[in-house]
């Protein structure tokens, strides 16, 4: 028998097995035909090599197949290398960085020019189309100075924290992204926001995610971290959870630290009108694929 011979067998159940992949998959294409999805993308993925490429690919995937991917980035590793280079010193609060007037072009500078068009590559070089943004061009987002107040736990006295030029959404002008999208690109977008009277404010990319999911209606916002999802007193994985859930969790102590502020994006996402928020992990190879695409997905979704 010859080496051909001998690898037919095996080119014939690769090939089944790739056939029963799509037939597997394509009640999912159906439901998502048409529909937008609103993936956040950073941490641990965007600093590896190999993931970086496969997100760059699964999101040409989504959109080749009839989906329309909306891309919105983080980068705060990127930004602390370049404070490091430029010798500024970064200080956070309660997760949030603090934003000066040095520091805020720093922001500006890495999220908007590096990291934006960083990500836009691996997706163009996939063979789509994408066309890196930031929440001031178009006037996309604007964006408000962050007020948050903090108790002192001996006097429990409660006092307005400064964080200089750290924002949040106040408004969403969708009018570029479905410009972007009607043209047939998928649009990355920078977590940066401008306010009515010119100002430039950072803004944490989970809530830009949210806000952009929130104001397209999106039928799924994707946010890709570093954790598998939500977890229960156990540790074990909640597959699906409600608002009212995501409440109860966070008063019994259930959802504490960090994934406090994602699942409340989250909330406010679905109650905004995405029809789906996800938490997943972001390290897991074709991650946003596994959950759009399998039965019951991966990560935690929460619904209104």
């Amino acid at each position: 028998m010859s080496a051909g011979q001998d690898a037919q067998p095996t080119d014939i159940a690769a090939a089944s097995e790739q056939a029963r992949i799509l037939a597997h998959a394509l009640p999912y294409l159906r439901r998502y035909a048409g529909e937008t999805v609103v993936v956040k993308y950073g941490g641990h993925a965007m600093g590896e090599e190999a993931l970086a490429d496969q997100f760059g690919s699964d999101i040409a995937l989504l959109k080749q197949v009839g989906i329309n991917p909306i891309v919105v980035h983080g980068g705060g590793p990127q930004i602390n290398a370049m404070l490091k280079r430029l010798a500024i010193k970064s200080t956070f609060v309660d997760g949030l960085r603090v934003t000066d007037d040095a520091m805020v072009e720093v922001v500006e500078m890495v999220l908007a020019g590096t990291v934006n068009k960083h990500v836009a590559g691996l997706i163009n070089r996939a063979g789509a189309l994408a066309v890196g943004i930031c929440g001031k061009d178009g006037g996309l987002i604007r964006a408000r100075k962050l007020r948050r107040t903090t108790r002192d736990p001996d006097s429990a006295i409660e006092r307005e924290l400064d964080l200089g030029f750290v924002g949040e959404p106040e408004h969403v002008d969708v009018r570029v992204i479905h410009a972007l999208t009607g043209a047939g690109l998928i649009p990355v977008i920078a977590p940066v926001g401008v306010s009515a009277e010119g100002q430039t404010y950072n803004i944490n990319a989970d809530t830009v995610a949210g806000a952009v999911a929130g104001a397209l209606g999106a039928t799924r916002l994707l946010m890709l971290t570093d954790v598998p999802g939500v977890l229960d007193a156990e540790k074990r994985l909640i597959p699906e959870m409600t608002v009212h859930d995501v409440r109860r969790g966070i008063a019994d102590g259930v959802i504490t630290g960090g994934m406090i502020p994602k699942v409340e994006n989250c909330v406010d996402a679905v109650q905004a009108g995405v029809k789906g928020a996800v938490i997943l992990d972001g390290r897991l190879p074709h991650v946003c694929l596994l959950e759009l695409f399998t039965e019951g997905g991966i990560g935690t979704l929460i619904r209104a």
